[in-house]
């Protein structure tokens, strides 16, 4: 589980790149911002093409909740 302290920083970065984006501007310090899944917050691992990390992934997975993903056995 991410640290609550994260969560609000990532959340105030996120209202000032919504922000910048609204007026046509760039972020200032566009790097700080990165990517967090969108069910426990982790930042590390993180799937783009999923929006959530690794064990997220995986536990949906488990369950067959994400259409077209299944496990490779060979």
């Amino acid at each position: 589980m991410a640290r609550n302290a994260l969560k609000v920083k990532q959340a105030k970065l996120n209202a000032r790149r919504e922000k910048a984006l609204a007026e046509g501007k760039t972020m200032k310090h566009a790097t700080k911002y990165y990517n967090r899944c969108k069910l426990c917050g982790r930042a590390n691992s993180y799937f783009r093409d999923f929006g959530i990390c690794r064990v997220c992934l995986r536990k949906y997975a488990r369950e067959w909740l994400i259409v077209g993903l299944k496990k490779a056995s060979w």
